[in-house]
């Protein structure tokens, strides 16, 4: 018998037992957690590495935190956690986590691979947990729209991991679109250097390799189908160029550099998504690619917006931007064009407006940033909302997800139903969602 089949039976008692004690904690609408009537945030980090130590970090450094568990499925990842934070308690499961902490527990940070953030964070919410949660926020459309409806249901507190979304620079970027700088929108151009499968450099599958000592495979894999382990493809960081673990180079940015895209415009649910590429496999994201959403129009476009998406390389026509001679555009970014000017928001960096004759007297508005983080920290205990919370990150990483299904299948102009999830074409269909491994499954809502 296999490592994976082993360890799956093992579990099998453990969540038996263990679901009637998790479904005790499970919240009703209107959930406010007592940590709400407190100052201090008792926080579970679930991914302590790569990202994961970034959020952790800069969650524990807001002085209302104090960490009661980390969760990794690598024995290695703990080292500089305990190091910060020493005397933490350790777990690999984040199931026994949740189970184990009940009370102890009042909200979770989800910094795992993209496969597995809508298993994790819906179990917190589902124990009435406030959560934080990287991006994007799912894997798939489906999960997104259920992670919404969750959040709302249960009352948490909850906010998506695309950081920039607090920075002074992408604020400010917001409010001069939505003040009227350069008149109302028309088109919207966003892009970045970066493509799939830019980390492993593959196609296909690579060859099978041992497990490394202190990892946890079985509990890496997930809600995934079952693979064996190769080296220097999946574990620790390359998982992002695979289909069945990450969400390439669109879901790896699109959630930032969209979202002042989102925030400036009041965009939720696009009309149509097309995309383009030289193709794909089965198992990895595309090279060079453009998408576009066609979304309706909101009070801040002149009608129905076009937003195209370009990376690997690619970049809008250099004409479109009109940008004065020697200038050039920046490595990633979004171009907003307006009917009285135009504006380049780099990722990440201040705003630009054009032409630069017209808005050199332009007064900046007063805009500061804030930690993003700590918004979420400082909402959690206050039992509010966050700018970014799953009902704002739903729909933005909803869009980032069509996209990666139509990149799926280039060429073919998908017409999306937002209210009943469903496509025009049935091969699109069959990509909103996913079939999980048993003991990570997600629930609808």
């Amino acid at each position: 018998m296999s490592q994976i089949s082993k360890g799956m039976l093992r579990r099998r008692g453990f969540l038996t037992q263990s679901a009637a004690a998790l479904a005790a904690t499970i919240a009703g609408p209107a959930f406010v957690r007592a940590s709400t009537l407190r100052k201090q945030l008792q926080v579970a980090a679930i991914g302590v590495n790569g990202m994961g130590w970034s959020d952790l970090s800069n969650v524990g450094s807001h002085p209302a935190v104090k960490f009661v568990a980390f969760c990794d499925i690598d024995q290695k990842a703990f080292e500089k956690a305990d190091a910060a934070f020493p005397g933490v308690p350790h777990f690999q499961d984040y199931r026994e986590l949740l189970t184990k902490l009940g009370n102890q527990l009042d909200a979770v940070i989800v910094s795992t691979p993209d496969h597995m953030h809508a298993p994790v964070a819906m179990l917190a919410m589902q124990a009435g947990k406030h959560v934080y949660c990287q991006k994007p926020l799912t894997h798939t459309v489906w999960e997104a729209r259920q992670l919404q409806r969750m959040a709302e249901k249960s009352g948490v507190t909850t906010q998506m991991g695309n950081q920039i979304h607090s920075a002074r620079e992408y604020r400010l970027g917001v409010k001069l679109i939505q003040d009227g700088a350069i008149g109302k929108v028309r088109e919207v151009h966003s892009w970045v250097g970066v493509q799939g499968r830019q980390y492993c450099q593959r196609t296909d599958r690579p060859p099978e390799a041992p497990v490394p000592a202190g990892v946890n495979w079985d509990l890496w894999l997930g809600a995934a189908p079952a693979r064996p382990f190769a080296a220097d493809c999946y574990h620790p960081f390359k998982w992002r160029d695979w289909q069945a673990f990450g969400s390439g180079a669109l879901g790896d940015f699109g959630c930032h550099i969209l979202d002042p895209v989102f925030g400036a415009l009041g965009i939720r649910h696009p009309g149509s998504i097309l995309a383009e590429n030289g193709g794909t496999t089965e198992e990895v994201w595309p090279g060079p690619e453009t998408v576009t959403w066609e979304f309706p129009g909101t009070d801040h476009t002149t009608g129905s917006i076009k937003v195209v998406w370009r990376d690997g390389g690619l970049k809008p026509p250099a004409d479109l931007a009109a940008l004065p001679e020697g200038r050039q555009l920046p490595a990633a970014g979004s171009l907003f064009i307006g009917e009285a000017g135009k504006m380049i928001l780099p990722h990440v960096g201040m705003p630009q407006l054009y032409p630069a004759e017209k808005f050199d007297s332009y007064k900046l508005p007063d805009v500061q940033g804030s930690s993003h983080w700590h918004d979420w920290v400082d909402a959690a205990l206050a039992g509010k909302k966050t700018t970014d919370g799953f009902d704002y990150a739903g729909p933005l990483t909803e869009t980032v997800q069509l996209g990666n299904i139509a990149a799926r299948l280039p060429g073919q102009k998908i017409d999306w139903d937002a209210k009943n999830l469903q496509c025009s074409v049935p091969a699109a269909e069959k990509l909103l969602t996913k079939e999980y491994r048993a003991g990570f499954e997600v629930k609808a809502v």
